[in-house]
């Protein structure tokens, strides 16, 4: 890394992040999505007019609206579907 090159700043705070993961249509039900934390989880049906990437944070969005969280999150992907931290000063909050 050279000096121009800035270092990522992390620090651990109180919050969760927000684990979600695609869950296949079985013969009983349709395709879901569920978002899991430490505090519990909560699973969505698939909204067919929304895009994978949309889904899973439609799926985030209703966990921390269970939790009555609010702030802004930011979302990547992982190997087994997405992940959503929150952030401070995003937004203007």
């Amino acid at each position: 890394m050279d000096n121009n090159t800035e270092k990522a700043t992390l620090k651990a705070g109180g919050f969760q992040a927000i684990e979600t993961k695609y869950l296949g249509p079985t013969d009983h039900k349709g395709a879901r999505y569920k978002a899991t934390a430490q505090a519990g989880s909560v699973t969505i049906s698939q909204d067919y007019s929304l895009n994978y990437e949309k889904n899973h944070a439609k799926a985030a969005q209703a966990y921390a609206d269970k939790m009555g969280w609010t702030g802004n999150y930011v979302g990547g992907a992982t190997k087994t579907g997405y992940v959503f931290v929150y952030v401070a000063g995003l937004g203007g909050e």
